[in-house]
């Protein structure tokens, strides 16, 4: 299907094919970040790199299926990851949803990140420290992340689905829910 996406494809198909394209984007080139750098979803790849210092196209898409390969590396599927902590591998669970979220449904040994936390983990872990981020559905899982394996920190890994997936693949007593 990547094929299908050319410098004529808008935004919002981009992102459908590559979730993590605004984040390519934005890493490499500081695109999408914020409102003076963003795009509309029906905006096209080659209008953003054209308005963007005219960067080229096949250089841009490249970059972002190359995000998108790094993207697969970070997720750890909910199976694997159920197998890992039977195991009793050292791993850590860190849950990036709020609070109310959190109190609602988690895995049994995760942490709610808070900010001093987050300090902790940059602080005191040990760099090496194997980690899984949690978030709801997948899709802020491989930003949190994306920071800390910017700030050295080579075994973090995102929960592929977050806890819905982990909730329909490995453990249907965690309760499922949507937000409005």
């Amino acid at each position: 299907m990547s094929e299908t996406i050319t410098g004529d494809s808008p935004m919002q198909a981009v992102l459908q094919v590559f979730p993590g394209a605004q984040r390519a984007l934005f890493r490499k080139y500081h695109i999408g970040g914020c409102s003076s750098c963003g795009f509309q979803p029906d905006e096209t790849l080659a209008g953003i790199c054209e308005r963007n210092g005219d960067l080229p196209v096949a250089d841009v898409l490249e970059q972002i299926r190359q995000s998108h390969e790094e993207d697969a590396r970070i997720l750890i599927e909910p199976n694997d990851l159920a197998k890992r902590l039977e195991a009793d591998e050292d791993i850590r669970l860190v849950d990036i949803r709020s609070r109310e979220e959190f109190e609602a449904a988690h895995l049994d040994g995760s942490v709610l990140l808070t900010q001093p936390l987050m300090q902790e983990i940059l602080g005191t872990w040990d760099n090496d420290q194997r980690f899984v981020v949690i978030d709801h559905q997948g899709k802020k899982g491989l930003d949190a992340a994306a920071y800390y394996l910017g700030h050295g920190m080579p075994n973090v890994h995102a929960l592929r689905g977050g806890i819905d997936a982990w909730s329909l693949e490995v453990d249907p007593a965690i309760r499922r829910y949507t937000l409005n």
